[in-house]
């Protein structure tokens, strides 16, 4: 797959895995646009990637704000950009039990997870249909199984695998690739959301030593250049997704048992 002179478009693409595959297309000779809420960390990872030798431009978007995604669209079509690749990686998470999580951050994490990534796709979908775009979605181990005090978050990435499988099928022009990280060392868990919908601001242990988020991007973006349809991406606790789906009641005892932190 050819990388070099095209260009990608990359939510939540100021920090974490966004921010890595941003450095990732850039080595391969992509453009990249980058999408975020905080303009400080966007232009941050502009600069780096000019400096790797590529085009970068960054816009701010709020995925929970759909006006924002409309103001990002027409000044993508006003530039005259045309994209050839979308990754799409804003997201949060959550770290509550189901029942003492209040229907509010249901509902958000839906709106930021879920929804926001399909209204962007639908807002570009003659572009997508006609350049035959290729869309990398981040989802998660726990987009396969649920698990522990992150149901809001796995019903979000539950609906992702839904949809992005559907388009492929839909749309053959259209190519997907579903991104599935185990525990990755990034901010994602201090960042998670606690059942009043409020930023815990803890670290995570098997966040803390969970995989690197660049050798994440490597491995990614080797998917991607493979057209991969899925690829699960982590250390050893990633595991679970084969036990999930040939030996699910020792998925089930190990998910009981194990630390959901």
């Amino acid at each position: 797959m050819e990388f070099k002179g095209k260009t990608a478009l990359i939510t939540g693409g100021g920090t974490g895995i966004g921010e890595a595959m941003a450095y990732q297309y850039a080595l391969k000779g992509t453009n990249v646009i980058l999408t975020g809420r905080r303009i400080d960390a966007l232009e941050k990872v502009q600069n780096k990637c000019i400096e790797m030798g590529v085009k970068a431009w960054c816009h701010t978007v709020d995925m929970e704000k759909p006006e924002t995604i409309d103001e990002l669209v027409a000044w993508i079509k006003a530039e005259g950009h045309l994209i050839d690749f979308m990754l799409l990686n804003a997201g949060i998470s959550q770290r509550a039990l189901t029942l003492e999580t209040d229907i509010s951050v249901d509902r958000r994490l839906m709106e930021v997870n879920y929804f926001g990534g399909i209204y962007l796709v639908k807002a570009l979908k003659d572009m997508l249909i006609e350049r035959g775009v290729h869309i990398a979605v981040v989802s998660s181990v726990s987009g396969v199984f649920g698990f522990p005090v992150r149901s809001a978050y796995c019903a979000s990435k539950h609906a992702i695998h839904g949809f992005y499988e559907t388009i492929a099928l839909e749309y053959p022009q259209i190519k997907t690739t579903i991104i599935i990280p185990g525990r990755i060392h990034t901010d994602v868990s201090k960042n998670a959301l606690d059942g009043n919908g409020k930023a815990t601001g803890v670290m995570d242990p098997g966040q803390a030593n969970g995989y690197d988020v660049n050798k994440c991007a490597k491995v990614a973006i080797r998917a991607i250049a493979r057209g991969k349809h899925q690829k699960v991406i982590g250390g050893f606790d990633t595991i679970m997704v084969p036990f999930y789906k040939h030996v699910p009641w020792l998925f089930r005892l190990i998910a009981r048992n194990v630390s959901a932190r």
